[in-house]
Protein backbone atom coordinates (compact mmCIF):
# COMPACT_ATOMS: atom_id res chain seq x y z
CA UNK A 1 0.00 0.00 0.00
CA UNK A 2 1.43 3.35 -0.93
CA UNK A 3 1.30 6.07 1.67
CA UNK A 4 -0.03 9.56 1.04
CA UNK A 5 1.77 11.10 4.01
CA UNK A 6 5.51 11.64 3.71
CA UNK A 7 7.60 9.62 6.15
CA UNK A 8 9.20 12.84 7.38
CA UNK A 9 7.59 14.85 10.15
CA UNK A 10 4.31 16.55 9.37
CA UNK A 11 3.99 20.31 9.55
CA UNK A 12 2.66 21.66 12.83
CA UNK A 13 -0.41 23.01 11.04
CA UNK A 14 -1.35 19.63 9.59
CA UNK A 15 -0.79 17.90 12.96
CA UNK A 16 -3.02 20.47 14.62
CA UNK A 17 -5.71 20.02 11.96
CA UNK A 18 -5.77 16.23 12.36
CA UNK A 19 -5.81 16.40 16.18
CA UNK A 20 -8.55 19.03 16.29
CA UNK A 21 -10.67 17.13 13.80
CA UNK A 22 -10.38 13.94 15.85
CA UNK A 23 -11.34 15.84 19.03
CA UNK A 24 -14.49 17.23 17.41
CA UNK A 25 -15.75 13.80 16.40
CA UNK A 26 -17.33 11.26 18.77
CA UNK A 27 -17.68 7.51 18.89
CA UNK A 28 -17.56 5.56 15.67
CA UNK A 29 -16.99 8.65 13.49
CA UNK A 30 -13.85 9.46 15.48
CA UNK A 31 -12.56 5.90 15.28
CA UNK A 32 -13.16 5.76 11.51
CA UNK A 33 -11.34 9.07 11.02
CA UNK A 34 -8.38 7.76 13.02
CA UNK A 35 -8.33 4.47 11.10
CA UNK A 36 -8.48 6.20 7.71
CA UNK A 37 -5.67 8.56 8.75
CA UNK A 38 -3.52 5.62 9.87
CA UNK A 39 -4.25 3.71 6.64
CA UNK A 40 -3.07 6.71 4.61
CA UNK A 41 0.23 6.66 6.48
CA UNK A 42 0.83 3.01 5.66
CA UNK A 43 2.90 0.45 7.53
CA UNK A 44 3.58 1.43 11.13
CA UNK A 45 0.76 3.94 11.09
CA UNK A 46 -0.72 2.98 14.47
CA UNK A 47 2.48 3.53 16.43
CA UNK A 48 3.15 6.69 14.39
CA UNK A 49 -0.30 8.10 15.26
CA UNK A 50 0.17 7.21 18.92
CA UNK A 51 3.53 8.96 18.98
CA UNK A 52 2.60 12.01 16.89
CA UNK A 53 -0.99 12.67 18.00
CA UNK A 54 -1.35 10.83 21.30
CA UNK A 55 -4.13 8.63 19.91
CA UNK A 56 -4.86 5.37 21.70
CA UNK A 57 -3.80 2.36 19.65
CA UNK A 58 -6.69 0.20 20.85
CA UNK A 59 -9.09 2.91 19.65
CA UNK A 60 -7.34 2.92 16.28
CA UNK A 61 -7.53 -0.89 16.13
CA UNK A 62 -11.26 -0.79 16.87
CA UNK A 63 -11.66 1.79 14.09
CA UNK A 64 -9.66 -0.40 11.69
CA UNK A 65 -11.94 -3.32 12.55
CA UNK A 66 -15.05 -1.17 11.97
CA UNK A 67 -13.63 0.06 8.68
CA UNK A 68 -12.78 -3.45 7.50
CA UNK A 69 -16.07 -5.11 8.51
CA UNK A 70 -18.48 -2.20 8.09
CA UNK A 71 -19.99 -3.04 11.49
CA UNK A 72 -20.11 -0.21 14.03
CA UNK A 73 -19.19 -1.13 17.60
CA UNK A 74 -21.61 0.27 20.18
CA UNK A 75 -20.17 2.29 23.03
CA UNK A 76 -21.01 1.34 26.63
CA UNK A 77 -22.07 4.78 27.85
CA UNK A 78 -25.09 3.38 29.68
CA UNK A 79 -22.79 1.11 31.69
CA UNK A 80 -20.97 4.06 33.19
CA UNK A 81 -21.95 6.39 35.98
CA UNK A 82 -23.37 6.06 39.42
CA UNK A 83 -25.61 3.14 40.26
CA UNK A 84 -29.14 3.79 41.42
CA UNK A 85 -29.67 3.80 45.17
CA UNK A 86 -32.06 0.85 44.77
CA UNK A 87 -29.16 -1.24 43.44
CA UNK A 88 -26.84 -0.22 46.26
CA UNK A 89 -29.50 -0.74 48.96
CA UNK A 90 -31.71 -3.63 47.77
CA UNK A 91 -34.20 -3.39 50.69
CA UNK A 92 -34.67 0.37 50.42
CA UNK A 93 -37.87 0.30 48.37
CA UNK A 94 -39.57 -2.19 50.68
CA UNK A 95 -38.51 -0.22 53.75
CA UNK A 96 -39.84 3.02 52.26
CA UNK A 97 -43.09 1.27 51.38
CA UNK A 98 -43.40 0.01 55.00
CA UNK A 99 -43.01 3.56 56.28
CA UNK A 100 -45.18 5.39 53.76
CA UNK A 101 -48.08 3.00 53.07
CA UNK A 102 -49.89 3.43 56.42
CA UNK A 103 -50.27 7.18 55.83
CA UNK A 104 -50.95 7.05 52.07
CA UNK A 105 -54.30 8.13 50.63
CA UNK A 106 -55.69 7.58 47.16
CA UNK A 107 -56.81 10.41 44.94
CA UNK A 108 -60.30 11.43 46.07
CA UNK A 109 -61.41 11.94 42.46
CA UNK A 110 -59.87 8.62 41.32
CA UNK A 111 -58.37 10.37 38.29
CA UNK A 112 -54.88 8.99 38.98
CA UNK A 113 -53.47 5.89 40.57
CA UNK A 114 -51.02 8.00 42.60
CA UNK A 115 -51.01 7.77 46.35
CA UNK A 116 -50.74 10.98 48.32
CA UNK A 117 -48.73 10.90 51.53
CA UNK A 118 -48.65 13.26 54.47
CA UNK A 119 -44.99 12.70 55.33
CA UNK A 120 -42.12 14.60 53.71
CA UNK A 121 -39.02 13.09 52.14
CA UNK A 122 -37.02 14.45 55.07
CA UNK A 123 -39.28 12.61 57.52
CA UNK A 124 -39.05 9.41 55.47
CA UNK A 125 -35.25 9.65 55.58
CA UNK A 126 -35.27 10.20 59.35
CA UNK A 127 -37.65 7.25 59.85
CA UNK A 128 -35.40 5.02 57.74
CA UNK A 129 -32.54 5.85 60.10
CA UNK A 130 -34.59 5.48 63.30
CA UNK A 131 -36.85 2.53 62.50
CA UNK A 132 -35.00 0.55 59.84
CA UNK A 133 -31.43 0.99 61.12
CA UNK A 134 -29.82 2.72 58.14
CA UNK A 135 -26.73 4.89 58.61
CA UNK A 136 -26.87 8.56 57.69
CA UNK A 137 -23.87 8.15 55.34
CA UNK A 138 -25.24 5.16 53.41
CA UNK A 139 -28.68 6.65 52.75
CA UNK A 140 -29.26 8.95 49.79
CA UNK A 141 -30.03 12.59 50.52
CA UNK A 142 -33.52 14.06 50.90
CA UNK A 143 -33.85 15.08 47.25
CA UNK A 144 -33.04 11.55 46.07
CA UNK A 145 -35.55 10.07 48.53
CA UNK A 146 -38.11 12.47 47.06
CA UNK A 147 -37.32 11.19 43.53
CA UNK A 148 -37.56 7.57 44.69
CA UNK A 149 -40.97 8.26 46.26
CA UNK A 150 -42.17 9.83 43.01
CA UNK A 151 -40.91 6.84 40.98
CA UNK A 152 -42.80 4.54 43.35
CA UNK A 153 -46.03 6.43 42.64
CA UNK A 154 -46.22 8.45 45.86
CA UNK A 155 -46.90 12.17 45.63
CA UNK A 156 -45.76 14.41 48.43
CA UNK A 157 -48.61 16.88 48.49
CA UNK A 158 -50.79 18.24 51.20
CA UNK A 159 -53.92 16.16 51.53
CA UNK A 160 -56.96 18.42 51.61
CA UNK A 161 -59.25 17.83 54.54
CA UNK A 162 -62.90 17.58 53.73
CA UNK A 163 -65.49 19.24 55.94
CA UNK A 164 -68.41 17.21 57.17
Amino acid sequence: MSSSFPRACLSQGLKSLLCNTAKKLNGAARRLFMAETVLQYGSGGQSWAEREFGWNRSTIRKGMHELKTGIECKDGFSLRGRKACEELLPNLLNDIRDIVDPSAQTDATFRTSDLFVKVTAKEVRELLIEEKGYNDEELPKRRTINSVLNRMGYRLRKVKKTSR
